[in-house]
């Protein structure tokens, strides 16, 4: 058993975890700090884990896969604290997030269109300029200054993220094109897809306070939609697009 803190988008989640391995994933995070949020992993969070991974698999037609428990321990740590975050304005997003000069830019996508490529060419075309937030599961944070999007570690296969916090300007959804274009999208347009790209709570009031938050950042930023292929001229595309 293992007791430790972590801070994400401003917040701090004690956490009681059975295996050492969490706490080791989330080093970058690790702080002394009060507590905000209590979390208290059992066996029962880690099979439903389980069952949920299976799911996952046998729907998308792919080999179930046995994940050992410490792992599926660390996606019931943060999916609690994600349980709880929106009592503090904050909500998980699935996506690939990235600043350029103190601005972050998010991008979603069903999965395989290819978010991380995406932002990946970002950092090929304006190199030191962009850094990476989080390439898979950053949380927004909904203020009356506006949407920042927060590091988190939980960023990827590939790790790739920062433990900072930026304001975000802009979402863009990204679709498959052999040309590369973007354009303004209204929040009516889009809301489908940032409603499905949250993470909604199980909890009825958690979810409504989930639900009036997207409504809250598609309020406070830009939306757009780009088409795109996977050359570095889609990078140009988008940030030119959106920078302004």
């Amino acid at each position: 058993m293992s007791c430790f803190s972590v801070k994400m988008a401003g917040r701090v989640a004690q956490v009681e975890s059975i295996y050492d391995r969490v706490m080791n994933y989330c080093k970058d995070y690790l702080t002394d700090e009060p507590a905000d949020i209590f979390v208290k992993i059992q066996p029962s969070d880690i099979a439903y884990e389980r069952k949920r991974s299976d799911s996952e698999c046998l729907r998308e037609g792919r080999p179930v896969i046995d994940y050992p428990e410490d792992h599926l321990e660390e996606l019931a740590v943060y999916r609690k604290i994600c349980e709880k975050m929106p009592d503090h304005d904050t909500f998980l997003f699935h996506g690939s997030a990235i600043a350029v000069e103190g601005q972050a830019f998010l991008f979603t996508a069903k999965s395989g269109t290819g978010k991380s490529t995406h932002t990946r060419l970002w950092r090929q075309y304006l190199g030191e300029k962009a850094v990476m937030v989080n390439d898979d599961k950053p949380l927004i944070r909904i203020t009356d200054e506006g949407a920042f999007v927060c590091g988190t570690p939980y960023c990827g296969k590939h790790g790739i993220g920062s433990n900072i916090t930026v304001p975000l300007k802009a979402v863009c959804i990204l679709t498959r094109s052999e040309e590369n274009w973007i354009r303004k999208a209204e929040a009516s347009e889009v809301r489908p897809m940032l409603l499905q790209q949250s993470y909604r709570p199980a909890d009825p009031i958690q979810l409504m306070k989930t639900l009036d938050l997207v409504d809250r950042l598609a309020e406070r930023v830009s939306l757009y939609i780009l088409g795109c292929n996977m050359d570095i001229s889609a990078a140009e595309t988008a940030y030119n697009g959106m920078k302004n």
